[in-house]
């Protein structure tokens, strides 16, 4: 189990804006990339950044057990109601990217779903979903990363320098999360790319869907 510092996450008014505008987005496709991103888990499952616990209704039923690790108090208060109502067994813990509370190489599968691009150290937080995971096991990603037409990549390189992360929990717009997650010793065996504005919020509409594993 890893023993990194505990990063302190507290923030009260993006933590409730996200809470209504995930409930918005569901039927603009966001609930069909979450039966995409889950499909065919299976076993023990740890989700990093779980926030009020929507993806929790898509995981499949040949998963035994959801670990959904979530530091931010008022989200993982609703993702604690959402468990109850789960078709799997999911139990909502405290923690945070660098510091996963699973053992060593005790899960069959890793989620990250829109959080990679909030984390404090994206690649630190990759290493850990890497330690947690079993040698063989997946990682499932789904996350707006940056845009692969230089225009708009340095439009969000801008905001991500100045005023997004402060107005966006600190959300970054222009992380390269694919590269990341090669760089962090995963083998990216299937994705897609696709831009999706479920919102009105252009920086962040270049998304990536898929699984890689852990060798």
């Amino acid at each position: 189990m890893a023993t990194a510092a505990r990063e302190k996450v507290h923030h009260p008014v993006f933590a409730r804006l996200y809470e209504r505008m995930s409930q918005r987005v569901e039927d603009l496709g966001v609930a069909e990339h979450r039966d995409e991103l889950l499909a065919g888990l299976s076993g023990r499952v740890v989700e990093v950044g779980a926030g009020n616990g929507m993806n929790f209704a898509h995981y499949p039923p040949t998963v035994t057990e959801v670990i959904a690790v979530e530091p931010e108090p008022f989200l993982r208060a609703r993702a604690t109601e959402a468990a109850a109502n789960a078709p799997v067994t999911i139990q909502v813990v405290d923690g945070t990217s660098t510091a996963l509370p699973v053992e060593d190489a005790s899960c069959d599968a890793g989620v990250a779903s829109l959080v990679l691009c909030s984390v404090p150290d994206q690649a630190a937080a990759l290493a850990e979903l890497r330690r947690a995971i079993r040698p063989g096991g997946e990682l499932r990603f789904y996350e707006h990363v940056i845009a692969e037409s230089r225009r708009p990549a340095r439009t969000q390189r801008w905001l991500d320098a100045t005023i997004w992360p402060h107005l966006s929990g600190g959300c970054h717009a222009a992380r390269d999360t694919l590269a990341a997650i090669e760089a962090a010793g995963f083998t990216v065996e299937d994705h897609r790319r696709f831009a999706f504005r479920p919102v009105a919020v252009a920086p962040t509409a270049p998304h990536v869907l898929g699984r890689a594993r852990r060798p």
